[in-house]
């Protein structure tokens, strides 16, 4: 019908106010009073600016709470730090007793106990071992001084000066055990401490041991006493034997002179064979291959030229620590290495013998394998001589020292076979040494 609005527009008007009042229903204002003259879009992002700023005052507020609280906990625990140092301190110092104490050993305490390099830091027992081998070590310095002397001179003042020294050995024999026994009851670093108790036993051992021999007089080497042993021919019956035994050795310098034109290889100068090992400490030149070093049956390759037909001084050093060996010839050393049979000592109650190579305890002698040449000074030491100190050797010197362990003597050594021994005067060219 003309002018009437056709039905489906009367229902689609009706449905889009049902959704306009739905939205309506749904949508919130907020009323916010504001001067007439002010922008509205400022008032908008300045009460914005002004949620940002409480919010970042809120965290800064807590960030301040939490570092409060952290120096709290620092302040304790330096608090704590400081009284342990000071028990530290204190113990130390009950522990060195009045004989050891020195000014300022609380201080060296302290600084101690930094762990500048990550390494653990230094017990109370531990800096008095340390104590303990450094007064040792000064002990040893002074009694070669008193082995020196009383070469020259016998007197009631050397045997005064002896007593004193063995007094003083035995004070501190009974406070490195106590303080070991400590250690080992405090499981405190067992590795490190158990190598300075090794140290120290050992030191002690050869202490006493040096002593008894001043005491016996097997240190004298007189004027007559120089000699030297000559071997003509490569034989499995010319030798010559050691009297005396080694004994358990942390370290040594072994030192000779040797003259040999022989080919090829000069052979066995000497051998040390205990029960189990023939090979605990031999040096050798066999064949074509270089002069060698075994210990424990363990091999080095020694730098040494000496089949020339000249005189020839050679020394070897080394201590069981990481099986550190130097090798010394005419005085200047020609070569060194390590990792030669580490950590393991000397064995003692052996057989030493010159001239000839063991294969079985104090025999099984190969022909092959004898020294040919001149053999003369065979000293042993049971520490490792200072490069100086193989230089006086080699060169002659007065201030040289004999053997602590093994000494240069005819008395020391037995002869075997028809071996030659020939004895020389101070004035002959032929003898490239002087003993004092």
């Amino acid at each position: 019908m003309p002018g009437s609005i056709p039905w489906c527009f009367v229902v689609l008007f009706s449905v889009c106010l049902e959704c306009l009042a739905q939205n309506f229903g749904q949508t919130r204002f907020i009323c916010t009073s504001v001067p007439v003259d002010m922008d509205m879009c400022t008032s908008v992002q300045s009460s914005g600016s002004a949620e940002d700023l409480k919010t970042n005052v809120l965290q800064l507020r807590e960030t301040v709470l939490q570092q409060k609280e952290t120096i709290m906990n620092q302040k304790e625990t330096i608090r704590e730090l400081t009284t342990k140092l000071g028990r530290c301190e204190s113990q130390s110092l009950l522990e060195s007793g009045p004989n050891e104490a020195k000014p300022g050993a609380g201080r060296k305490q302290s600084g101690s106990g930094k762990n500048t390099m990550g390494d653990l830091s230094r017990t109370p027992a531990a800096e008095t071992l340390s104590q303990l081998g450094q007064t040792l070590q000064s002990l040893k310095t002074r009694l070669e001084n008193l082995e020196q002397y009383s070469r020259l001179n016998s007197s009631s003042q050397t045997n005064s000066l002896k007593d004193m020294l063995q007094n003083k050995i035995d004070d501190l024999e009974k406070q490195v055990l106590s303080r070991v026994n400590s250690l080992e009851e405090g499981k405190l670093n067992p590795k490190n401490e158990t190598e300075e108790r090794v140290k120290i036993e050992s030191t002690l051992t050869s202490l006493h041991q040096r002593i008894s021999d001043l005491e016996k007089g097997q240190k004298d080497n007189r004027p007559g006493d120089k000699f030297q042993l000559t071997f003509p021919l490569r034989t499995n019956y010319m030798y010559a034997k050691v009297k005396k035994s080694l004994p358990e050795m942390y370290a040594f310098t072994i030192c000779m002179w040797l003259k040999s034109n022989a080919s090829p290889g000069v052979g066995t100068p000497f051998s040390y064979a205990v029960p189990g090992q023939a090979n605990e400490l031999v040096l050798i030149e066999w064949g074509n291959n270089p002069m060698e070093i075994l210990i424990n049956d363990k091999v080095a390759k020694l730098p040494f030229v000496i089949n020339d037909g000249k005189w020839h001084h050679i020394c070897i050093t080394w201590t069981t620590r990481d099986g550190v060996w130097e090798a010394y010839q005419d005085g200047t050393q020609g070569g060194n290495g390590e990792n030669l049979a580490p950590y393991h000592p000397i064995k003692p109650q052996g057989v030493l013998v010159l001239g000839q190579e063991q294969d079985t305890l104090g025999g099984g002698f190969d022909a092959t394998q004898a020294f040919v040449g001149e053999l003369a000074h065979f000293n042993i030491w049971d520490r490792k001589l200072t490069s100086g100190e193989i230089y006086n050797l080699a060169t002659c010197s007065t201030k040289a020292l004999s053997g602590n362990v093994i000494a240069w003597a005819e008395t020391n050594i037995d002869i075997y076979a028809l071996l030659e021994i020939h004895r020389m005067a101070g004035t002959e060219s032929s003898a490239p040494f002087f003993i004092p």
